[in-house]
């Protein structure tokens, strides 16, 4: 069995004083029977059932470890939840930020383009759900998004795609164009194709760990501004509309879907610095001039892309389940899934609170006692 990440933690330095707020700490209730995917990301519970832990009289104790663990290892994955309905998964994932401390005023997502609208079901009687984002080939090709393109990475992201993606994932906005964006996320694959689909995830946290001193301090001094216009553009072209809001937070309201957000955050449950955002998902970078900003872009898509060993690859099977921390991890569905299969999932997105960077928190090395 690999080594725990959460007996590293302890044995940490201890927490700076003045802190925002205060790490929080496994109990150890959860089984010890996992393996981490990698030593940066990921980790994999091959025996646990999730159905039963909603059901356990030690539901909340339970749930609050799977918390912290999924934001100290980014992604946490479980194989054949046939129990897990679509009522607990939205139960379990609104009750994952609740449990680790996010506002009272966060819920569930709803997207703005409703999924009640997109003729695409949660199940295969066809019933919808707007809290209920529907990966879904068929809709991909409605929304004309299931092009190539000549990168691959270009469909990397934090939070979750408008649209399910079919054949593609490239070029796909994200939603941290919410005031207050998502915490953690669900996705249970309900059809999985016999080759193909897989789902790749990176660590935030590598990537700020990955930068000399200086530049850290030059990015934590940086706003960017996280806008996607081509969910107005999609909406035009198929006749949907921008839902005004509240989308799961009083504060994510209006239909210009534009926010601006530290491009380093601190994540509340770990305590450490991530990089937040990247790629297609920012637009500018507020404080620099247009050609400054491409460049810092450009070089913190590089970092995300062309480092193999702070990313984990996933590939799934019919039931399998991934949740994830989208404050410090970003993710992408790989571009091989041919157009004659079928790759559709259910996804519940939990918000969370409006990011933010404390000077006071540390880098995951640092906490963990390994920065050099």
């Amino acid at each position: 069995m690999a080594p725990s990440l959460e007996a590293s933690s302890k044995a940490a330095a201890p927490v700076k004083s003045g802190m925002i707020k205060e790490p929080l700490k496994v109990s150890g209730a959860l089984p010890t029977d996992f393996f981490d995917v990698t030593s940066i990301i990921g980790r994999e519970y091959p025996t646990i059932q999730l159905s039963e832990l909603m059901n356990s009289p030690r539901r909340d104790e339970y749930v609050r470890d799977l918390a912290i663990t999924v934001s100290e290892r980014g992604v946490v994955f479980f194989r054949n939840q046939k129990d897990l309905t679509v009522s607990m998964q939205k139960e379990f994932i609104d009750l994952l930020g609740r449990l680790s401390g996010k506002p009272a005023t966060s819920g569930i997502h709803i997207h703005p383009l409703l999924e009640g609208k997109r003729d695409v079901g949660i199940n295969d009687a066809g019933d919808v759900d707007d809290h209920i984002s529907v990966i879904s080939s068929k809709l991909s090709r409605k929304l004309h998004l299931a092009s190539r393109y000549t990168f691959a990475s270009k469909g990397w992201h934090s939070e979750y795609f408008p649209q399910p993606f079919g054949n593609s994932t490239a070029n796909s906005p994200s939603m941290t164009f919410e005031h207050v964006p998502s915490d953690y996320a669900i996705l249970k694959m309900r059809k999985v194709p016999p080759t193909g689909g897989d789902t790749i995830w990176a660590s935030g946290y590598e990537m700020y760990d990955r930068l000399s001193a200086p530049y850290q301090r030059f990015l934590e001094g940086l706003t960017a501004k996280h806008a996607n216009p081509d969910f107005q553009a999609a909406a035009a072209r198929v006749g949907f509309e921008i839902h005004p809001g509240p989308r799961g937070a009083a504060e994510n309201v209006g239909q210009d879907l534009i926010a601006n957000h530290p491009v380093v955050r601190t994540n509340p449950v770990t305590g450490w610095k991530s990089i937040y955002g990247a790629l297609n998902q920012i637009e500018q970078l507020n404080e620099l001039a247009p050609q400054e900003s491409e460049e810092v872009l450009r070089y913190l898509g590089q970092l995300l892309t062309n480092n193999h060993d702070l990313q984990c690859r996933f590939k799934w099977g019919v039931d399998d389940v991934a949740i994830w921390d989208n404050r410090s991890s970003f993710h992408t569905g790989t571009s091989d899934v041919d157009v004659t299969h079928t790759r559709t999932g259910n996804r519940a997105v939990s918000m969370g609170e409006v990011p933010y960077l404390d000077p006071m928190s540390r880098s995951r090395r640092e906490a963990l006692g390994e920065a050099e």
